[in-house]
């Protein structure tokens, strides 16, 4: 590990705290990037690609991505319509109601 880096806070103002926010941020990246190798083919890498993109849009939008997808795919099992799919995008999604 290079001199300056430093995992510990600084008394200097100017040189920031220590990273481990950072990396603990960075840490789902790298481990998807390590996981996606084992896609298998382009194909199933550019569908591994979609859900990881669909995964973290939900948690953007604050959204569990666990019970989106769920609902999604009984939605669309029971024949959601096509013409109304922008409304269960993640940011559009909401918790869904008992009929």
């Amino acid at each position: 590990m290079p001199a300056w880096f430093s995992t510990r806070e600084s008394s200097a103002p100017s040189q920031g705290t220590h990273t481990n926010t950072v990396e603990r941020a960075a840490r789902p990246v790298a481990l998807s990037r390590k996981n996606a190798l084992f896609a298998g083919s382009d194909e199933g890498a550019e569908n591994w690609a979609a859900v990881a993109s669909l995964i973290e849009t939900c948690k953007i939008n604050s959204v569990d991505p666990q019970r989106y997808l769920a609902d999604l795919l009984t939605r669309l099992v029971n024949g959601w319509p096509q013409a109304r799919l922008d409304e269960m995008m993640p940011w559009h999604w909401a918790k869904p109601t008992a009929a």
